[in-house]
């Protein structure tokens, strides 16, 4: 690989998302006059926008889609790339593109993200979402569409669900309760009338926990319907590529075919058995298939034994790392969700690999107020950090893991609400040692706190609460809220005033 070198960088970075730009921007401002490339397979590359520190760990930004000359201008030292990444030789410390090129590097920082787990590959019928693309692929079959099936219950999904009208949506998800990876029981409940009609009912706020935890059987469904809604119409930016932004259904009029409002309906605890053609579906002769009426161009077996016909499949079923052109003659270890495994300075295995975003796993001994999870705000962390800890590795300077890998934080919107979420916000991890305190207002916020021996560990804010740096700080300093009990919660007392 030696002689083939075309050009030789102090530091390569793969991939334009944000994680990749993050670190390259890093890179770029603190080593003005060494060479910097960034290898991705796109025209454009995701650049944070409009970047607020809310708190001490809460943070909010845009993310905008952006050609990449963006960079070339502000920073003179960055050679941007275009081409897919073909294969890493780790020992001579090169990069060789899908195009044949050649490039050495003295550091390297994979950031390659992940795309989406499909149900069935190669199937004209069945619908991953994760770029630009994808959604605006989605947007010109739904428009023909009188009925989907969505599977899956992550982020994506769960935005999907609430856009989509015109169009009749069997949601399948393996959960009890929608929103899994997000919410519990609790809080699922408190956003499900988001997909029915009436909104006009307001509740007094009740003061202690206010839900049932009794779940629908696995092979009961429940059925919204809704009547048209209004949209924001401030148009969102997405890349192909890289994974689309938290608003990437703004600007996007999912419409179908049918002139009837949104209604959905969820299978819950259930997952795909078989996707069918209408040819397969016809030979079929399982008794339980009775094609229900008309005949459509897909039909999905669900394991709960009930099959719908259908236009196309959705799969949001989550993401699997970008890690296979890195693999080959290569020494990397990989975790047991697929992503590189990285220590707390961000390396991966092979000497002067770093790793940041979606293609990577948290390997260090984590906080315990914090976990991975594969999300916008993660990727920008990371690859912020990473960029910290080539420099600080070239400069030979000592570096600490960063404070926003002490506390999980994410801000989000599902169905219209603001959505915080604060440490071990699912109890993730604490077995029964937990207890929780709950207060729902119905149509106007929800707010779980999880606590562990007294102290706060983590919390749920739906709605515009207000609680969010007041929760984070019960948080970080582990203050013994025994004496307060329930009263923690009690809507007449102002708690940001308590705690000050």
């Amino acid at each position: 690989m030696e002689s083939k070198k075309e050009k030789m960088f102090k530091f390569v970075v793969v991939g334009g998302g944000i994680a990749g730009v993050t670190c390259v921007e890093q890179l770029s401002s603190q080593f003005p006059s060494e060479d910097v490339a960034l290898i991705t397979a796109g025209p454009h590359i995701k650049a944070v926008t409009n970047y607020k520190q809310v708190s001490r760990t809460l943070e909010e930004f845009d993310v905008e889609e952006k050609p990449s000359s963006v960079l070339e201008e502000k920073f003179p030292n960055l050679t941007v790339i275009h081409s897919a990444v073909k294969s890493l030789h780790t020992h001579s410390h090169c990069v060789e593109t899908a195009d044949g090129r050649v490039f050495g590097y003295k550091k390297l920082c994979i950031c390659s993200g992940a795309r989406p787990k499909l149900l069935k590959q190669e199937n004209p019928h069945v619908l991953g979402i994760r770029d630009t693309d994808s959604a605006q692929e989605f947007q010109k079959r739904l428009s023909k569409a009188r009925r989907i099936v969505v599977v899956g219950n992550g982020g994506i999904a769960l935005e999907l669900v609430y856009e989509v009208k015109g169009c009749e949506v069997i949601w399948a998800v393996k959960d009890k309760a929608i929103g899994n990876t997000f919410f519990d029981a609790g809080a699922a409940q408190f956003l499900v009338p988001s997909l029915e009609a009436d909104r006009a009912e307001s509740a007094a706020p009740c003061k202690r926990t206010c839900y049932t935890t009794e779940e629908p059987a696995p092979e009961a469904a429940q059925t919204f319907s809704a009547d048209e809604y209004s949209r924001g119409q401030n148009p969102g930016t997405v890349e192909s590529g890289s994974a689309l932004g938290p608003d990437w259904h703004r600007g996007i009029e999912l419409q179908g075919a049918e002139q009837v409002t949104r209604r959905v309906s969820v299978e819950y605890q259930c997952e795909v058995d078989q996707i069918l053609t209408s040819e397969e579906f016809l030979l079929s002769s399982t008794p339980t298939l009775k094609p229900d009426t008309g005949s459509w161009p897909v039909y999905v077996l669900l394991t709960n034994g009930k099959t719908f016909g259908c236009d196309f499949v959705v799969s949001a079923t989550g993401v699997v790392p970008n890690t296979e052109p890195f693999l080959h003659g290569n020494n990397f270890s990989l975790a047991t969700d697929g992503g590189l495994q990285v220590d707390d300075h961000m390396m991966a295995l092979e000497p002067d690999v770093y790793a940041a975003g979606d293609v990577c796993t948290a390997g260090w001994d984590h906080s315990p107020l914090w976990q991975q999870m594969r999300l916008w705000t993660q990727a920008r962390q990371m690859g912020w950090y990473a960029g910290r800890c080539m420099a600080a590795d070239v400069l030979s300077e000592p570096i600490e893991l960063d404070f926003c890998f002490e506390l999980f934080s994410h801000v989000t919107k599902f169905f219209n609400y603001k959505v915080v979420l604060l440490g071990k916000f699912n109890a993730q991890g604490l077995g029964s040692n937990h207890e929780l305190l709950v207060r729902c207002t119905k149509g106007q916020e929800y707010i779980k706190v999880v606590l562990s021996g007294g102290r706060m560990v983590g919390a749920v804010l739906i709605g515009e609460t207000d609680l969010e740096e007041t929760f984070e700080n019960l948080i970080l300093n582990q203050m013994d809220l025994t004496a307060y009990g329930e009263e923690l919660l009690n809507p007449n007392i102002d708690i940001e005033d308590y705690f000050d």
